[in-house]
């Protein structure tokens, strides 16, 4: 029940590239939701992947479209 609890609480992570936080991945409720910052590049706002709670993949891929590190960061 504990790690219930856990999955349910509301999560933030914000998604930068070579220092400019571009935007965040928030999980609410047991729901995944990614959202870009105005001026976000558009190699990233055009990710139409999955988002769950393999955020390790979820960087990997937006490291691919990007050709640079992306780091996720929670808060």
């Amino acid at each position: 029940m504990f790690a219930r609890l856990l999955a349910d609480e509301t999560a933030l992570w914000t998604i930068a590239a070579a220092g400019r936080v571009e935007g965040c991945v928030v999980r609410e409720r047991g729901r995944w939701r990614l959202s870009w910052f105005d001026g976000a590049d558009g190699r990233l706002t055009s990710y139409a992947g999955p988002v769950d709670g393999d955020l390790e993949a979820l960087a990997a891929a937006l490291e691919a479209r990007l050709g640079r590190p992306v780091e996720l960061t929670a808060h």
